[in-house]
């Protein structure tokens, strides 16, 4: 299969004619890689010879990305054809020259200094679209040790990623996971995805078996993994301190310059709204009948329903639920439904999931789906269309070398448009059974992004911050340091939620602690989507297009302050408590709903 054949599979010819395209625009990369050599050693010269280098490496990584997206596509539509495989394998090789060769860049900008750029930007007005990438370097510059040392750093790069490493393989491969049988006579493997789908079983007798033998495995290899994750922090407090930074979480947050604020602001916002969450999770047991809430009780689904959205149903009420955003988001969105950038359907060799593909510059943005005619797919589909017209407008709008934005922006264009779905849906809700079904979905989704997700943050800073202090972390500390912030989160001393320790172990489970500081972005995301669609749901003059401009602003500065510009401060608590009373909203209209009941 090349580009489909209907108007639900999307149109990679858009991107290339065919594989003979595309192989020839990777042989103009290679050239370019090649060309990109010759001015090693020549940045010094003149302001000229600066811009003429950035625009060929701009040029050549914007090709790169060209071809490596469409290969990736192409190896998607079926995952079990070999000659798609080797496409993106070939255009995975040609990216690593590129990257070989493009690497003195910013060692030689560097030495440039700062006074030797700002007159080159003087100079040189072409330069100008280069000055955040410039600076940004300049700015990087006091992390940066002598030729010597960072060639040891590097070097040590073929080591440190053995934790990694080690958790995948042992996690993925070689535990052994047991076969379980539920009381219904279901049989499956509990590995990490049977787990993940049988964690929400119906039966609790089933639940607390998936859990009790899944999290069996990881305490009986929890001194391994323990090891792993220690020698992960022991990582992490290394390179934070050669690069000179104060911490290894300062050093995680300075490649975005993202103040450590934001991090810390997270995590008291988090313990200060915990009775939120203990809220909810007594609103859970109501619904669900319990009179004593457990860990195993914590995944199902609050309100199940059968209703069905047909893909141009959901696509219909993803463009209604973007009105607020303008005729401009919506206008963008429809084209993209009408001019097959998508790909809907599952169907044998596709890879699951959904992503979207927004770095085919000067094409458009494309969305992966596995839509399956439930509210989920039609949720997934507009988080899916929110990063698309993130995409969308910044490339629309930015140079190339401005448009790679970050995860901390990214997150909010698609949970933002998550908020704008429910209200929506809240909209065209004839039943109460309809409204308590949408409010659940979005309570849940609330619950996991945001609680979750601190709760994760709050584990990483604290074994982080006991490595840095000096003190060693075993598996047992790891279970302690763990399972007193589980049980604290759920309320376990209240009898909110009871924590077995049998759980404590969870730990073990979580391949983000691995990431170096990562999962507390879907927080901070859910806290300013929060905070924006209220704004912007509330008519305020000026938000959505405040909005919009953070979207096209792409990677133009730097997320912080991108976000700030928009009227986001993610330092200050005001955005974590729009998200609080969007929760504390959906859970007064599920008590209301119930009281009718």
């Amino acid at each position: 299969m090349t580009a489909g054949d209907d108007r639900n599979s999307w149109d990679l010819e858009d991107i290339y004619a065919g594989e003979k395209e595309w192989a020839e625009a990777l042989l103009s990369v290679q050239a370019d890689v090649d060309e990109l050599r010759s001015f090693q050693d020549t940045l010094a010269q003149e302001a000229s010879r600066l811009l003429a280098c950035l625009e060929l490496h701009g040029r050549a990584m914007k090709e790169m990305y060209r071809a490596a997206s469409y290969a990736s596509m192409r190896y998607h539509e079926d995952t079990r054809v070999g000659t798609t495989a080797g496409m993106e394998q070939r255009a995975a090789l040609v990216a690593t020259q590129f990257s070989e060769a493009a690497s003195f860049i910013e060692p030689e900008i560097l030495s440039l200094g700062a006074d030797v750029v700002d007159r080159y930007l003087e100079e040189e007005p072409g330069l100008e679209t280069y000055r955040h990438q410039l600076e940004d370097v300049i700015r990087r510059g006091a992390h940066t040790r002598s030729a010597s040392e960072e060639e040891i750093i590097a070097a040590a790069g073929l080591v440190t990623e053995a934790p990694s490493n080690g958790y995948a393989m042992l996690a993925n491969a070689d535990a052994p996971w047991p076969h379980v049988t539920l009381t219904d006579g279901t049989e499956f493997l509990l590995n990490q995805a049977g787990y993940s789908r049988y964690r929400s079983a119906p039966n609790r007798e089933d639940r607390e078996l998936v859990f009790r033998e899944f999290f069996g495995v990881w305490h009986r290899f929890g001194r391994t993994f323990g090891t792993m994750l220690y020698a992960q922090v022991k990582r992490d407090v290394f390179y934070a301190r050669v690069r000179r930074y104060a911490s290894s979480l300062e050093a995680s947050l300075d490649s975005d310059r993202i103040p450590v604020g934001v991090y810390r602001t997270l995590v008291d916002q988090a313990n200060e709204h915990l009775h939120v969450l203990h809220r909810y999770f007594a609103l859970r047991a109501r619904m669900m009948g319990l009179e004593e809430m457990r860990y195993w009780d914590i995944y199902p689904p609050l309100v199940t329903g059968d209703l069905e959205y047909p893909i141009d149903r959901g696509k219909e009420l993803v463009l209604q639920a973007m009105k607020p955003l303008g005729e401009e988001a919506a206008a963008a969105i429809e084209s993209g439904f009408e001019s097959r950038w998508m790909d809907v359907f599952p169907r044998p060799g596709k890879k699951s999931g959904a992503y979207m593909n927004g770095h085919v510059y000067d094409v458009h943005p494309y969305v992966l789906m596995n839509y399956n005619d439930d509210y989920e797919s039609v949720s997934t589909l507009a988080h899916e269309w929110g990063h698309a017209l993130h995409s969308h407008l910044t490339n629309g709008t930015q140079h190339f070398v401005n448009a790679d934005y970050s995860i901390f922006v990214a997150e909010v264009a698609s949970t933002l448009n998550e908020a704008l779905l429910l209200r929506r849906m809240l909209e065209e809700s004839t039943t109460p059974a309809e409204r308590l079904f949408y409010l659940g979905h979005a309570l849940e989704q609330l619950r996991g992004t945001f609680f979750r997700q601190a709760m994760f943050a709050e584990f990483e800073l604290a074994i982080h911050e006991r490595v840095e202090s000096g003190e060693a972390l075993t598996a047992d500390e790891f279970t302690s340091l763990y399972g007193a912030l589980i049980r604290r989160y759920h309320g376990h001393d209240a009898g909110v939620v009871l924590v077995d320790e049998a759980f404590h172990v969870e730990w073990a489970y979580i391949p983000h602690f691995y990431y170096n500081f990562y999962v507390y972005q879907y927080a901070t995301s859910a806290a300013a989507s929060s905070y924006l669609a209220e704004r912007i749901l509330a008519r305020e003059p000026g938000a959505t297009e405040a909005y919009l401009d953070l979207l096209r602003a792409g990677g133009s500065d730097y997320p912080y302050d991108l976000l700030v510009r928009a009227g986001v401060d993610l330092v200050r608590p005001e955005p974590y408590r729009a998200l609080m009373r969007r929760m504390g909203f959906i859970m007064d209209e599920i008590e209301a709903l119930l009281a009718e009941t």
